[in-house]
C-alpha cells in the first residue's frame, strides 16, 4: 500500500526537501503552496528523479476558500492522506511592537490556526485507519522568548507533544520538527539580516528532513538537528531562562518612524 503525504509550503525550502525525502521512500505526494508554477516544477523534478506520483494543489492557506480546499482534500476517504507535514510559514522583519498588527495576525494564523485546522481535518481518517502521522515544523525560536514568531512556534511544539499522547492509542505518530537556522528562502523573505551569523550555525534542509524521518521512524516526540542546537535545547530546559535568553540574537528595532 502506497503512503500518501500532503506537504504545505512545498514549493521551496524545507517543504521541497520534505517532498524529496518522502519521494525517495516511494510515497505519493500532495504538494500545497500558493505558487502553482513552482509547485509544478517541484512535481516534475520528483517525477523525473523518483517516478513519484504528485498531485499539485495550489492554495493560499490564509484565504478561507484555499484553506477549505486543503481541508477537504485531507478529509477525503476515497483518496486518503496518510501523513501531513505542516510546514508553511513566514516571519516578520522587526520585533513585535514595530510590525503592523495585521501582519502579526496573518503570521499567527499561518503558524497556529492553519496547522490546527488541517490536522483536525485529517485526524478522523487516521484514527479510523489506525495509522499515519503528523509532522509539525516548529523552530528552536520557540524554546525561549523570541517574539510572536517564537511564541507561535512554542505553541506548535506543545501542540505536537500533547497530540502525540492523545493519538498514540490509535497508532498515529506525531512529531515536532525543531530546526535552527536553515539554508532556505525564509530569512530573505522575512527581511532578516543574518549576515553576522557564522557558517557553523547553518543547517542544510536535507539534513533537517533526514533527521526528522529517522526520528519519526523511532517514534520520538521532537526532532532537533545538529549538536549545537541540541545543546541549545538542553540549555533552554536546564539553565536559568534569563541567562540563556540574554545570549539570543535579537531582531533589530527599525529606525524611528519606520512603523508609523
Amino acid at each position: 500500500m502506497t503512503t500518501t503525504v500532503l506537504i504545505t509550503g512545498a514549493s521551496s525550502g524545507l517543504g521541497a526537501a520534505f517532498a524529496r525525502g518522502f519521494a525517495a521512500k516511494g510515497c505519493d505526494l500532495v504538494l500545497v503552496a500558493r505558487d502553482k508554477a513552482r509547485l509544478e516544477a517541484v512535481a516534475a523534478g520528483l517525477g523525473r528523479d523518483f517516478g513519484t506520483v504528485c498531485e499539485v494543489l495550489p492554495a493560499d492557506l490564509l484565504d478561507p476558500a484555499g484553506r477549505a480546499a486543503v481541508e477537504g482534500r485531507l478529509a477525503e476517504r476515497g483518496r486518503p492522506v496518510d501523513v501531513l507535514v505542516n510546514n508553511a510559514g513566514f516571519g516578520l522583519p522587526a520585533p513585535y511592537p514595530y510590525n503592523p498588527v495585521e501582519d502579526e495576525e496573518r503570521m499567527l494564523d499561518l503558524l497556529v490556526k492553519v496547522p490546527l485546522r488541517l490536522t483536525h481535518a485529517l485526524l478522523p481518517g487516521l484514527r479510523e485507519r489506525r495509522r499515519g502521522a503528523v509532522l509539525n515544523v516548529s523552530s528552536v525560536a520557540g524554546l525561549l522568548p523570541t517574539g510572536t514568531y517564537g511564541a507561535a512556534k512554542a505553541w506548535v511544539t506543545a501542540f505536537s507533544e500533547s497530540l502525540r499522547i492523545d493519538m498514540a492509542p490509535y497508532g498515529v505518530r506525531v512529531l515536532a520538527v525543531v530546526p535552527g537556522f536553515t539554508r532556505t528562502e525564509f530569512q530573505q523573505r522575512a527581511g532578516t539580516d543574518v549576515s553576522a551569523l557564522r557558517d557553523a550555525v547553518w543547517l542544510e534542509p536535507e539534513a533537517v528532513v533526514a533527521k526528522a524521518l529517522r526520528d519519526l521512524a523511532l517514534r520520538r516526540p521532537v526532532s532537533i538537528t545538529g549538536r549545537h542546537y541540541q545543546a541549545y535545547a538542553f540549555a533552554a530546559r536546564h539553565l536559568p531562562r534569563a541567562f540563556v535568553a540574554a545570549r539570543l540574537p535579537r531582531k533589530r528595532r527599525p529606525p524611528a518612524g519606520a512603523a508609523d
